[in-house]
């Protein structure tokens, strides 16, 4: 299903029948081209240009922009890593990007333009990998990212997890992944018996952005994964023309909720280069929020944050955080 991807935009728009001609579309995406699992396709509404979950695959001109401070490494994670493929941002936690591979393409991703091949903890790379763990004790939780981690065989994931039980001190495997999301059909049988063979408390945290995104084989695969005893629980981006409004957000939350998923961050866009055209104001998430609130019980209330580099954790965004002038007008045009 990974190899059938659609990675045409020309497939893509013949499949959702709309016409080219109504967009502004990017022929050429360079090193981040289109590529889109036709589960996920099927989701979208046909003939829809503004369909939420296309905008948010669909290469368009408007990644050409230049706006001011969009980096292509916005978190200056390349200055976190260790050793090649392993970030440490944060106290007691290791972040391993386990490849580049990724079953989508989001077009805001942070992490498009990140150097995969000379920084990845590939096989070549495990020994200096564990052999820095080992010097570090004061790690106790390991977060597989990358790309996507459950884009690899259960026998690599398996390689790694064998690796990593070297580790006495280690108490938590979190996961963050969107194969859950956009192709369900992962979580099958032989990814379960390598859950349920892990000696580490399993956190997997799925990136759910738009509650079209969630149907029942994506529910199915929540439900499977829960009964593992996997802790489950969702990130979102914050998109312009796409999640930016509270019904929305809202109504995301329940979806999640309903399919075993907590709503745990809500990101501001992390200002990669390419993805200048998605950003909402931090007024405007922040009024966003407190609609939310007015809406939902406090667990189905994500946290709004930030990530700033060099920071010690994430940055919670609150009316606080902005000047009173902001808030006020996000709250006016609302």
């Amino acid at each position: 299903m990974l190899a059938e991807a659609v990675k045409s935009t020309d497939e893509l728009l013949r499949l959702l029948e709309i016409d080219p001609t109504s967009l502004n579309i990017l022929p050429l995406a360079g090193d981040f081209p289109l590529r889109v699992p036709r589960g996920f396709i099927h989701r979208m509404a046909k003939g829809d240009i503004n369909d939420p979950l296309l905008r948010q695959v669909l290469p368009v001109q408007d990644e050409m922009q230049t706006g001011s401070g969009y980096l292509p490494d916005p978190l200056d994670e390349q200055y976190t890593m260790q050793v090649p493929g392993l970030l440490q941002k944060y106290t007691g936690r290791a972040l391993l990007t386990t490849t580049g591979a990724c079953a989508v393409h989001c077009r805001y991703c942070f992490r498009r333009h990140f150097p995969y091949n000379e920084a990845n903890p590939a096989i070549e790379n495990w020994e200096r990998t564990i052999n820095w763990l080992k010097q570090n004790p004061g790690i106790r939780e390991i977060i597989l990212s990358g790309g996507d981690p459950l884009s690899l065989p259960d026998s690599r994931l398996q390689n790694l997890s064998s690796r990593l039980d070297e580790l006495p001190w280690l108490h938590t495997l979190r996961i963050h992944t969107r194969l859950p999301i956009v192709l369900p059909e992962r979580i099958d049988a032989g990814f379960l018996s390598w859950l349920d063979a892990q000696k580490l408390q399993i956190v997997m945290v799925v990136h759910c952005n738009h509650p079209n995104e969630i149907d029942a084989t994506v529910s199915k695969a929540m439900n499977r994964l829960k009964q593992s005893g996997v802790t489950l629980l969702n990130q979102s981006v914050l998109l312009r023309g796409i999640n930016d409004t509270a019904p929305i957000l809202v109504r995301l939350s329940e979806a999640l909720f309903s399919a075993g998923v907590l709503p745990y961050y809500l990101h501001q866009l992390d200002r990669v280069q390419g993805a200048a055209h998605f950003e909402v104001s931090d007024a405007t998430a922040i009024a966003l929020m407190e609609e939310m609130r007015a809406a939902l019980p406090g667990y189905l209330l994500p946290r709004l944050v930030r990530e700033l580099p060099g920071e010690p954790g994430k940055t919670a965004l609150s009316p606080l955080t902005i000047p009173d002038n902001e808030c006020r007008v996000a709250y006016n045009d609302r």
